[in-house]
């Protein structure tokens, strides 16, 4: 191309993207929404998950679409956010689906379940396989649709008043645990309560409840279990990989422009990232700080872990007998994890046990 053409039909470019650009920008419809969370803001990183969805909205749309972030119990309490966002009190919520399981004990599969999927093989499931397709069929007859955005990555396993050293311990404890974890525990004769993440060291303190787990090291210094439960138990068998949800009321979705549903995708999933990243980065020094602290670090029992990984394939097949969407979510499940955990306990596991053997 000669050099003056070259020169004539660039400047054509910039003349074009100077005028058509402050006019799409200008034509895009403003939004203002609100969503309502089951975290405290003291809890930054997984509080910080809604935070990521909303900023990154605002940037990508020039502030043109704007979602207001709000903690648990500022507009409902943090275990209604999914009644919130059926009903369109909000447009939006960041909560974990298995706090809902009374509406349907499939939303478990959304977040995680006792002996399920680590973050990348809970992704690999929702995003390449069929997990999030079954899902949304789920949350639309609760006039929603879902989106990741958020993992904690495998959690620990509670903090207890007491050593629990067989099932036996267990028995007539009263602890925290929600989703079908807290449902396995009570086939193992916990006494099971479900409380938001800013109800629970009150509960704990005061001996309503007598053991707790939350999330790992860096949350879990946050809300201050060590000073008054010194066990700390791993892993969280019951939760490998939990999913944070960002749900939109069905309706209000409906009325976006596609290019703000796109953006909402694209947002959800970079907070499923970054808060992933957030908790690798944070836990390591946390936990360095708990044990300074005088935490006492213990490893669940096997018997315990065997029999609790028993009482949860009993509890999933009992389910599967009962309700049919529960069966098709959990067949799909049960196929991918087979599958799945053969590749990973083939490379991963080795690299693994080389690597933190030495420790």
């Amino acid at each position: 191309m000669k050099r003056r053409e070259f020169i004539k039909k660039a400047a054509a470019g910039v003349a074009a993207s100077s005028v058509f650009g402050p006019v799409y920008a200008q034509t895009q419809k403003r939004i203002r929404w609100r969503m309502a969370t089951s975290w405290p803001k003291s809890l930054d990183t997984i509080y910080g998950g809604a935070i990521t969805v909303a900023e990154t909205v605002r940037a990508m749309t020039g502030g043109k679409f704007d979602i207001r972030v709000y903690a648990g119990g500022e507009i409902v309490p943090g275990l209604k956010v999914v009644d919130a966002v059926q009903q369109g009190t909000v447009e939006a919520g960041h909560t974990a689906a298995y706090y809902y399981i009374g509406k349907h004990p499939a939303f478990a599969f959304a977040t995680a379940v006792p002996f399920g999927f680590t973050y990348r093989e809970q992704n690999a499931w929702l995003y390449d396989g069929n997990g999030n397709k079954l899902l949304n069929e789920l949350f639309a007859d609760f006039n929603m649709i879902g989106f990741p955005a958020g993992n904690t990555g495998v959690q620990m396993g509670g903090w207890f008043r007491k050593p629990i050293n067989s099932v036996e311990d267990l028995k007539g404890l009263k602890m925290r645990i929600p989703g079908l974890g807290g449902k396995v525990m009570a086939r193992l004769g916990v006494t099971v309560q479900v409380l938001a993440g800013g109800d629970i060291f009150p509960a704990l303190e005061r001996g309503a409840i007598d053991a707790t787990e939350w999330v790992g090291p860096y949350d879990d210094e946050k809300l201050g279990f060590y000073k008054v439960a010194k066990y700390y138990y791993y892993p969280g068998w019951w939760e490998p990989g939990p999913v944070l949800h960002f749900f939109v009321n069905l309706d209000a979705w409906k009325k976006l422009p596609k290019e703000y549903q796109e953006i909402l995708k694209t947002a959800a999933a970079k907070a499923n990232l970054q808060m992933m990243v957030d908790y690798d980065f944070k836990n390591p020094p946390a936990l360095k700080r708990l044990l300074a602290k005088g935490v006492k670090l213990r490893k669940y029992p096997l018997d315990i872990l065997k029999a609790a990984e028993k009482e949860a394939f009993d509890l999933y097949e009992e389910l599967a007998a009962k309700d049919k969407f529960y069966k098709k979510v959990y067949d799909d499940w049960k196929a991918f994890r087979a599958d799945i955990n053969r590749w990973f306990g083939t490379a991963e596991l080795a690299m693994s046990q080389y690597l933190f053997a030495k420790l």
